[in-house]
């Protein structure tokens, strides 16, 4: 089964002991204020640091499964990238077939669903923010990979690119892919199938939005007040 478990997983200093399953075909989303561990727990289901406990993917502990099936299988969006090369934005979108034997199969539609295709030839370190975002989000894209973890990928969009995101995140699920994600929007996240909250570094509540984001939980954690209007409105208590 494509689940994503984790286990009692520790990482000193930066998170907590943490146990949650992500099964597949799900939307879920991380949130927690800043320095709550988001980042850090996106990293360790993703495998990309030294920890304590278990991350199991397909009932096999992660770091025994061999790189280039690894990298067929999660795919990463890490919340900035320092490209200190000029490789064009074709090149690097295509870096995610890599553990594919680099066949380039997906880029070019990889290229228009991102509106990156103006962009191929220019180099990846001339770009704003937001371009070198929809280029990283690409490069997952491109990988097929069913555990898309992601982080943060709507923070330095327009509206409208964030929109396409999420309808993009929608239909990997509903292709059985698990969408992973960071987010500040918590109006966003009422929209998702399943939400982990983080406080403190530690794993505070998971469960379907409309029973973990409640106004006790998001005044406790946040400290904003929430009241329907219709929609979720938040207001300083």
């Amino acid at each position: 089964m494509n689940m994503l478990e984790i286990t009692g997983a520790t990482v000193p200093g930066r998170l907590e002991e943490m146990t949650l399953a992500l099964p597949p075909g799900r939307l879920v989303g991380l949130v927690g204020p800043n320095g709550a561990g988001k980042s850090t727990l996106l990293q360790v289901a993703a495998g990309l640091l030294p920890t304590k406990g278990r991350v199991a993917w397909q009932e096999r502990p992660l770091r025994t499964i061999e790189v280039l099936e690894r990298g067929r299988s999660v795919a990463w969006v890490p919340q900035e990238a320092q490209f200190e090369f000029g490789f064009s934005v074709r090149s690097v979108v295509a870096q995610g077939r890599f553990a594919h034997g680099d066949d380039g199969q997906g880029v070019a539609e990889a290229l228009a669903r991102f509106d990156l295709e103006a962009l191929a030839g220019r180099p990846v370190n001339r770009l704003s923010g937001g371009e070198r975002g929809r280029v990283l989000l690409a490069r997952a894209l491109v990988t097929g990979a069913p555990l898309q973890l992601w982080d943060e990928p709507l923070a330095a969009l327009d509206p409208r690119h964030g929109l396409e995101v999420l309808l993009l995140a929608r239909e990997l699920t509903q292709g059985g892919s698990t969408v992973f994600f960071s987010l500040h929007d918590l109006r966003a996240a009422y929209g998702l199938d399943l939400v982990a909250v983080l406080q403190a570094r530690r794993l505070r509540a998971f469960g379907p939005p409309e029973q973990v984001l409640t106004p006790d939980l998001l005044l406790d954690v946040f400290s904003v007040r929430a009241r329907a209007a219709p929609g979720l409105m938040l207001e300083l208590p």
